[in-house]
Order: C-alpha cells, then sequence, then structure tokens
C-alpha cells in the first residue's frame, strides 16, 4: 500500500468507532497490565470471566503478591496457561511492590523486567494508561498487516515496524484499537467480511469475499 491508501484506510475503519477502547475490563494500570498478561493465547471474553474476581479478591499489587500463584490459580484456572500466568502475575506483582512502590511503571524497559511482559503487552499499558502511540501487534493486526498490504512482514515485530511508520501520526495512537477491532470482527482469519468492510475500496487483498454466502459456506 501506498501511504496515502494506508491513511484512506486507517480514516475508513475509524469511522464507525471514533474513540476505540480496549474490550478487556479493568479499572486501572495494575488491572490493565494483569489482564493484558492472561491474554496471551485466550480470548478477552474469557479474560473478564476471571478477572472480576481475580481483582476483587487482589485490587493492588501488594494483595496479588500476596496471594501468590497458587490462589491467583485457583481463580484463573478457565483460561489457557493458567498455571504459567498465576506464576507471573504473583512474580511481577511482587516487583512492582518491591521495586515500583506498588505503581505500573510509565516506560517500555521497565515493563518488559517485568515477569510475563513482553513487547506487546507493554506497547498495549504505554498506549492505554500513558497516551503513547505504541503498535501491539497481535494475531489480528499481524494477519491484516499482511493481508491488505498495511504493512507486510515476516513477523510481529517487522509488521509494527511498518505500521508506525506508515500510518500517520494523528492517527497511529487509536489505531492499535481500531485494527485489532477490525481484524476480531470484519477482516477475520478464515474468511473476510469484505461485502461489509468500509475500507475494502483502499485494500490490496486479492481474494476479497464480497458474498455473504461465500463467506457463511
Amino acid at each position: 500500500m501506498s501511504r496515502d491508501q494506508v491513511a484512506a484506510f486507517i480514516r475508513a475503519i475509524a469511522q464507525t468507532n471514533p474513540e476505540p477502547e480496549t474490550e478487556l475490563l479493568y479499572t486501572d494500570a495494575f488491572s490493565l497490565l494483569v489482564a493484558v498478561v492472561m491474554s496471551a493465547q485466550a480470548t478477552d471474553a474469557m479474560v473478564n470471566k476471571v478477572t472480576p474476581a481475580l481483582f476483587a479478591a487482589a485490587p493492588d499489587p501488594a494483595a496479588m503478591a500476596a496471594l501468590g500463584a497458587e490462589g491467583i490459580g485457583q481463580l484463573i484456572r478457565r483460561i489457557g496457561l493458567w498455571q504459567g500466568k498465576a506464576k507471573n502475575v504473583a512474580a511481577l506483582s511482587a516487583l512492582l511492590v518491591e521495586r515500583h512502590g506498588g505503581q505500573v511503571p510509565g516506560d517500555r524497559e521497565s515493563l518488559e523486567a517485568l515477569p510475563g511482559v513482553g513487547r506487546k503487552t507493554a506497547n498495549v499499558v504505554l498506549n492505554v494508561m500513558f497516551g503513547e502511540a505504541t503498535m501491539a501487534v497481535d494475531t489480528h493486526i499481524f494477519r491484516l498487516g499482511n493481508r491488505t498490504g498495511l504493512a507486510p512482514g515476516k513477523n510481529v515485530r517487522e509488521v509494527e515496524d511498518g505500521l508506525v511508520k506508515r500510518i500517520p501520526p494523528d492517527l497511529l495512537r487509536h489505531a492499535h484499537h481500531w485494527l485489532i477491532l477490525h481484524g476480531r470482527y470484519i477482516c477475520k482469519a478464515r474468511a473476510p467480511d469484505c461485502w461489509r468492510c468500509k475500507a475494502e475500496p483502499h485494500c490490496n487483498y486479492r481474494d476479497k469475499v464480497m458474498n455473504p454466502a461465500v463467506a457463511r459456506g
């Protein structure tokens, strides 16, 4: 895609949702951080089923660290990889208390030093809580970057860098959520709903599905 195409594509999908938000349930930076860690290889909907009880039992890092991996695990058993996630959440909570006074840091280096927090998770927290124009590339955005021509890449970092470079600065902060939601509900993995895509005229995908009956079949 040309830069003009990229801008037109992003503006088109932004029309129906000018102020997009994450679908994860959270109340503060800590609950968002934990929810994003929980969301690895799990849907937001599933994470939202287990986190209310978890945050009721442990609303802050000190309480979460005290709950420990075993206590956390008992509350999140319904999500994938729950044992590893329980250990990471307990450990990152303890480090937040020890190193950051119980506060979630607002810099990438400190975030990525926490157990279970990689670049994608850090990007989400920096974007949502600290207003940074970051691009957290999940499976949806990786697919869109390659399928549409927005930012082709062999790995998530290549797609991230391509999107950050190509998307106009004034659109970049919200683009993360626009693209995730677009990939989740319109440009789906198995069969994209191209016939109801606002950005279809600006998309370079060769095998567009313009007939709803074809997608259902």
